[in-house]
């Protein structure tokens, strides 16, 4: 059995006006309890900083230019997993106890896998997590977002709610999208 859901993301309030018209995204839950992800951005993509392609490998710092993100938890823990995905195919997965309490010990979890396509005005990026990479409990409380990299450098920030005075990913508060 698979469980779905389809949202769109809004841009931060007070973010410049960008290159990117719309965002939307899916994640549903398919057997096994793996995730598979997709992310399309519409509008004028050749003002996106869009990162080249490269060796699937996990990175940090990804959220600095253009990248989506999975936040996952469940009701009733503040403990949460963060996933970024790429389009240059890289990735990064952090464990946090709390609000921005990062967990230091290695995710030892099963590599996503991320492809990507370019159409016109458009670009989709799909993730597969391995369902040993889900946080196990259920349903799963989302935060979905994605960072825009105009190619003059200005970043927007694009997310299912905004509940902070600043762009703020990590907030509780934002993670709006519940998966049975």
């Amino acid at each position: 059995m698979t469980a779905a859901a389809t949202a769109q993301l809004r841009p931060y309030p007070a973010s410049p006006p960008g290159p990117i018209d719309s965002i939307a995204a899916t994640i549903a839950r398919e057997d096994g309890d793996s995730l598979r992800l997709r992310f399309e951005l519409v509008g004028n993509l050749q003002q996106v900083a869009v990162p080249r392609r490269r060796a699937a490998r996990m990175a940090d710092g990804l959220w600095a230019h253009t990248c989506c993100e999975a936040f996952i938890g469940i009701p009733g823990s503040p403990a949460y997993r963060e996933f970024n995905f790429s389009p240059s195919g890289e990735w990064a997965i952090y464990d946090f106890d709390d609000y921005r309490i990062r967990r230091h010990d290695e995710c030892a979890v099963p590599t996503p896998r991320i492809s990507v396509t370019h159409e016109a005005g458009r670009l989709i990026l799909d993730a597969s997590i391995d369902a040993k990479a889900v946080t196990h409990g259920s349903p799963l409380q989302l935060g979905l977002t994605t960072v825009v990299e105009a190619l003059d450098g200005t970043l927007s920030y694009w997310a299912l709610r905004h509940p902070g005075a600043r762009p703020d990913f990590h907030l509780r508060d934002a993670f709006t999208l519940t998966l049975p």
